[in-house]
This record gives C-alpha cells, structure tokens and sequence, in this order.
C-alpha cells in the first residue's frame, strides 16, 4: 500500500526539479492516470505515483541526465532528453522506491512498455492524453472505458506514425513496442 504523506513527499521533491508548467503537466498526468487504473481494475496507489514521478528528470540539464543514465544507442547520444525515463527511474531509486512496477513504469513512459506491463500503459497513456495536451482524446476515453490495451495499442501506434512522418527514427524500445503489438518478431 502506498501511503498518501510518502507521495506527498515524493510530489514535492519533483516539484523543486521542474519548471511549474512541467508540474502541472505530472499532476494532470497523475489524475488521469489514477483514473485509468480504477477503470481498469489497477493499483491506483502504485499508478498514481509512477505518474507522480514519471517526469523527475525532464527539466534537468544534460549533464545531469548523463550522469544519471548513460546512453545506450545513437538516438539517446544525439538526443539526451531520450533519457529522461530512465533518469528518472534512478532518482526514484535514489529516493527509496524499490517497486519493480513503478521503476519500470518510470523508465517506460518514454519509450513504452511490454504489453504485460499494465501499470506501465496505463501511464505511457495518461501521459501522450492527458486533457492539457489537447490530442488523442480517443485514446483518454479508450482507456478510462476498460479499454487499456486497445488505447495502448493506439498510442504506441500514434507515436511511432507521428515519428516516421516527422523523419524521426523511434527509440529501439518503442519499435520493440510496437512490434509486440502488432504481434511481429522486433526487426528494430
């Protein structure tokens, strides 16, 4: 069970590492993906605080995002911000979080998660849907009507179109990502 002062704590020690506009974005990410889990049948407790500290290190510089995960493949060499997931899941760490579910889901906003990760969709979803953002409303109501893995699915399919029409080659683990979803061998 997830206590309410432990995400309180958590909540603000992200809010001191990011701009106020960032903060928002967590806490419209962190209702949202709350809302999903109930209408899911997830564990809201470890959902909301995946959410809560999805996006710990978005707003830190490069060299801090180095320092906190090093660079697997050209796309995270070119484009370091690509390591804010798995950043991220290094300051929760450091913070005590031991949740193999929440860590995952922290790392896997970014890029995705194995289709089996529920929580972990759960936020990627809130994440590329939440009502600030104004797009994929779809996807929102896909996912709060019981509907995860199709939205999932969606929104896998969505990033990985919207990269490829900008000329952008997708992270090998979103590739992963959507190769599982679409049930293909990862030729990525």
């Amino acid at each position: 069970m997830i206590r309410i002062s432990a995400v309180v704590d958590y909540a603000e020690k992200v809010r001191r590492l990011v701009k106020p506009e960032r903060y928002e974005h967590i806490l419209r990410v962190a209702e949202l993906a709350a809302q999903i889990a109930r209408a899911n049948r997830l564990d809201e407790g470890k959902t909301y605080l995946a959410a809560i500290l999805h996006d710990a290190a978005r707003d830190l510089s490069t060299e801090r995002l180095l320092e906190l995960a090093t660079p697997e493949n050209d796309i995270e060499r070119n484009h370091p911000l690509a390591l804010h997931g798995r950043a991220g899941r290094r300051l929760a760490e450091a913070w005590g979080i031991k949740d193999e579910e929440v860590l995952e889901a922290i790392e896997g906003h970014v890029y995705g998660v194995d289709p089996d990760h529920k929580i972990g969709m759960a936020l990627y979803i809130a994440d590329v849907s939440e009502p600030g953002r104004g797009v994929n409303h779809e996807i929102r109501e896909m996912a709060l009507s019981g509907r995860l893995e199709e939205a999932y699915q969606k929104a896998v399919v969505c990033k990985v179109d919207y990269l490829q029409k900008k000329g952008i080659t997708p992270h090998p683990r979103t590739w992963a990502a959507y190769q599982a979803l679409q049930g293909k061998p990862d030729n990525g």
